[in-house]
């Protein structure tokens, strides 16, 4: 039986496999970037002034700045791309830039953790906008100048102030009126951006769109659920990436060999941060030193316990973070913060079993819908969540890719992705030092070994007795109970240990300072 729905627009690159980027966390430095960008936009680049305010009571007054979010807003307000190699030193670069940045602390009571207000100014007009960072580098747009609207960032949107009462149409998906006390303003949705002339505005700003992969209109998606998904493909048993091609291709109108082609590529820029990883990365700004290469040199030597392939996925798993703690490439997969469990073990295994890199993407594309099921019933920000929303969501994407790289069936690499994820409910998020290195990188290693374990159970037919939606549901609900000390905020758990706090204060120092040496590098 075949079922349509029109309700999720997440797409495997836009929310899943991506962005790629640089930063310690896509949910600070990507999403932030975006939202940056959106609010450059609205100033039709020029801006003198910025102020940012976070609620007293969100994630980000503690973690803005050691996590990258300040990182990540500049360079969207100079305009430029999650991958940019400049970011690292956007702060210097939006000083030279002119623009003025203030932060503040504030008690408004946002619902939400990663909530991002800003004021705009510069010497012809003032703007406002509020928007969210919902995990894995996307971004909502709540407000601009006090109207209450909703923006993705997967469209061209045109915004005009008009009279009350004006009326015109447009070549557009969606037009959405908004009351604007004395005026209306008109959001127009589309694919490129409306012309809005003989129409008599106010005004106009213009904001491109921020996402690789464009929203559509009157969207229909083949499943967006595990349970779904079996329903509509029945007894055909088709493997899980090719449910993943179907779902991208209806999601975005890209052809199959494009969707294959785009996450080959993708596999690639992995395989050269993981070899970038192993030969080495230095940073002052983190918590651990360059490791992952000690572990080749023992491997090598013969002097780890035999591990089999699981070596090859630590080696894989810990050089990637590396990278990101360095500010190299990476793609968020499903989030910076959990961005190595997944590819390393994917690519570790399939070297193993001399696969080439068409295997790898395929399998990759079945994390991805795995990682779609999720993000549409859940999210994968820990400040939500806690770590069982980025590394659980991991360990349960890349279990079910190792199952498609052993030509498992539709059903085995649900059975993994559920017994993985059912592994990891509970898991907080408590970044030592602040910063997102530890114990993110064992967790991530932890994760990946949780992937391969519960990838042979289920090709060995153990029973995950619980559905796999069943178990994204059930961490929603872990979630909510949890506290907000365990949810990213560097505010509980290790985080709040004494040498944790040390870490941090000498990082600061040194980084106060503008030393080159620390014990901690």
């Amino acid at each position: 039986m075949r079922t349509t729905e029109r309700m999720s627009s997440v797409s495997i690159f836009n929310d899943v496999i991506g962005p790629v980027m640089r930063g310690p966390s896509s949910s600070h430095c990507a999403a932030a970037l975006r939202i940056g960008r959106l609010a450059r936009d609205l100033m039709d680049g020029d801006i003198d002034e910025v102020l940012v305010e976070f609620d007293r009571e969100g994630s980000l007054p503690a973690t803005h700045e050691s996590q990258g979010s300040d990182m990540g807003l500049f360079g969207g307000l100079l305009g430029w791309e999650a991958d940019d190699e400049r970011l690292p030193d956007s702060g210097r670069h939006l000083a030279e830039a002119g623009i003025a940045l203030t932060f503040e602390t504030i008690d408004c009571g946002d619902p939400h953790p990663n909530t991002y207000r800003l004021t705009l100014r510069n010497s012809r007009e003032v703007h406002t906008l509020v928007a969210i960072s919902t995990g894995g580098g996307m971004i909502e747009v709540l407000s601009i100048d006090g109207v209450a609207l909703s923006m993705d960032g997967g469209w061209c949107e045109t915004l005009v102030w008009l009279p009350t009462g004006t009326r015109g149409k447009f070549d557009a998906s969606e037009v959405i009126r908004h009351d604007a006390g004395e005026s209306e303003l008109w959001q127009i949705k589309g694919a490129s951006f409306a012309s809005t002339a003989g129409l008599g505005a106010l005004s106009e700003k213009r904001l491109s769109r921020v996402l690789p992969v464009p929203s559509q209109k009157d969207l229909q998606l083949p499943f967006t659920s595990a349970a779904t998904l079996i329903e509509h493909d029945g007894e055909k048993h088709t493997p899980l990436w090719q449910l993943a091609v179907a779902y991208e291709r209806a999601r975005s109108g890209f052809s199959e060999d494009e969707i294959v082609s785009r996450m080959i590529a993708i596999v690639r820029l992995l395989r050269a941060s993981i070899a970038s990883g192993v030969e080495g990365t230095t940073y002052e700004d983190r918590v651990l030193p360059h490791q992952s290469g000690r572990f080749r040199e023992k491997m090598i030597q013969g002097r780890l316990l035999d591990g089999g392939a699981l070596n090859r996925i630590i080696l894989y798993v810990t050089a990637l973070m590396e990278v990101k703690s360095s500010m190299g490439l990476i793609v968020a997969a499903p989030t910076a913060g959990a961005c190595a469990a997944l590819p390393g073990a994917v690519i570790a295994m399939a070297e193993s079993m001399d696969l080439d890199e068409t295997t790898m993407a395929r399998a990759m594309l079945a994390a991805g819908l795995i990682g779609v099921f999720i993000a549409t019933r859940w999210t994968f920000a820990a400040e939500v969540g806690g770590c069982q929303a980025e590394g659980g969501a991991a360990a349960s994407m890349a279990a079910a890719a190792l199952v498609t790289l052993t030509d498992g069936t539709r059903d085995e690499a649900l059975a993994a992705a559920s017994l993985a994820l059912q592994s990891m409910l509970g898991l907080i998020c408590d970044p030592i030092a602040n910063r997102v290195e530890a114990p993110c990188l064992g967790k991530n290693v932890m994760a990946a070994a949780n992937a391969l374990s519960c990838a042979n159970m289920a090709l060995s037919g153990f029973d995950p007795l619980i559905p796999l939606d069943e178990v994204i549901d059930a961490a929603r609900s872990v979630a909510e109970r949890m506290p907000r000390e365990h949810r990213c905020t560097s505010l509980g758990g290790l985080a709040i240990t004494p040498t944790s706090l040390e870490i941090e204060r000498k990082l600061a120092a040194l980084k106060t300072s503008g030393c080159g040496s620390c014990s901690c590098q």
